[in-house]
């Protein structure tokens, strides 16, 4: 029998800043996280806003000795049609750069560091059930990598699983998402014919009437991951046969420029399906979700990593509140905000889809202020009301694609 105040499932950057938040506050944490580290997944492109989070608990020093690729901007290409977004131009203040990284070493550089800050973690560590009746003390039992099961009481637990999903899965939270099904094909390859400029940024691509995109995210070994989203039906046709189309497409295709026409891989073609996932409910007694574990909604915008790090980082704060006796209004404090920053990243992946977003970006006298303002957006500061694109985005995105659809019309 293990005693804790706050247990953790999952090491990923939520659960990461999570720990380290709650360390710092003398409060007992564990960490467990059922894989081995440094492991591979995917969502490689980070924003801007979450450097916020990683400077608050002491985790930027121990990033940047690893000397990831800088990130200054993201660049969207359609055709003739080009338009590039620097976070040193943007509406909100905050951060103006961020990285690109592998995330296996990425998130083992973060769960590392806050091992070095005193919180314990146990890898390789799967979760079997948790009893959360009572509010003040749960109950779970794990399974360690011999196949012992062991049990811990906490006070507290955040539920970090990401892709995971443990509580979601235990507690039947889990509910259907309204976004058609979508999946991804990708790898990671050698790139070394790309441009300064071609380093610095995200590139993405459209094609296929909107309805699939191409990522490219460089890496600062001369290596770039590069994937193609689509419909389901899109994705496995490229990935059929070792992903022969998928790698004929990306050393062919024309806004690509031959970039990776004859560069070799770093791993075969690997896919993703129905990536899109919702929690019906957001925390309940002794227990919330963060990360991934709330809500995935699609990578073309890079959110997830902000999204994991914010929902951590909050998670945790008003955590040490319940524990010093503070009564917390979760559903307003927590679950209504993080709603609304997920909010503004669903108008904009419906946008993006749907061609309203495309139309406004791809405009040829896109107005400075409003680009700006759709700069903040994917910098990751969803949370700046004070950013009109922010504060009206429902009604804003599809009003002004309408407005420059007209005026390109009577031109």
């Amino acid at each position: 029998m293990e005693n804790v105040d706050v247990l953790i499932i999952g090491a990923g950057p939520s659960g990461s800043v999570a720990s380290a938040y709650l360390n710092k506050q003398n409060i007992k944490v564990l960490v467990l996280e059922k894989q081995k580290f440094p492991r591979f997944v995917i969502g490689e492109s980070l924003l801007p806003h979450c450097m916020d989070h990683l400077s608050e608990v002491g985790f930027i020093d121990n990033i940047k000795k690893h000397g990831f690729q800088e990130k200054t901007g993201a660049a969207f290409y359609k055709g003739k049609h080009k338009t590039e977004f620097y976070f040193n131009d943007q509406f909100s203040k905050g951060w103006s750069w961020t990285w690109q990284v592998k995330r296996a070493d990425f998130d083992n550089i973060l769960i590392s560091t806050a091992i070095e800050q005193g919180v314990e973690v146990k890898f390789e560590c799967e979760v079997n059930s948790v009893d959360a009746s009572s509010a003040s003390e749960q109950t779970t039992t794990y399974t360690d990598k011999s196949g012992k099961s062991h049990t811990v009481k906490s006070k507290y637990i955040i539920d970090a699983s990401g892709y995971g999903r443990v509580l979601p899965r235990l507690f039947k939270l889990e509910e259907p998402v309204s976004t058609p099904p979508r999946g991804a094909v990708f790898c990671h390859i050698h790139d070394t014919k790309r441009t300064k400029a071609a380093g610095t940024n995200i590139f993405v691509h459209s094609f296929n009437e909107n309805s699939a995109w191409i990522w490219a995210i460089p890496f600062s070994d001369q290596t770039t991951s590069v994937g193609v989203v689509s419909n389901v039906e899109l994705v496995d046709e490229f990935a059929a046969n070792n992903g022969a189309k998928f790698l004929n497409h990306i050393r062919t295709f024309g806004d690509l420029a031959g970039r990776f026409e004859n560069e070799q891989l770093v791993f075969e073609p690997r896919t993703i399906h129905n990536y899109a996932v919702r929690s019906k409910q957001l925390f309940g007694p002794g227990y919330v979700l963060c990360g991934n574990s709330t809500e995935f909604l699609d990578p073309v915008f890079s959110s997830g990593v902000t999204l994991a790090t914010g929902s951590g980082l909050l998670a945790a704060k008003l955590t040490e509140k319940v524990l010093n006796g503070e009564q917390v209004n979760w559903a307003e404090t927590y679950e209504e905000k993080l709603r609304r920053g997920i909010d503004v990243f669903r108008t904009f992946v419906l946008g993006w889809y749907n061609g309203d977003l495309q139309t406004i970006i791809y405009s040829d006298d896109i107005d400075s202020n409003i680009k700006k303002q759709i700069c903040s957006v994917l910098a990751g500061y969803v949370w700046d009301t004070e950013n009109p694109v922010v504060k009206k985005h429902k009604t804003l995105i599809p009003t002004l694609a309408e407005v420059i659809r007209i005026k390109e019309k009577q031109a």
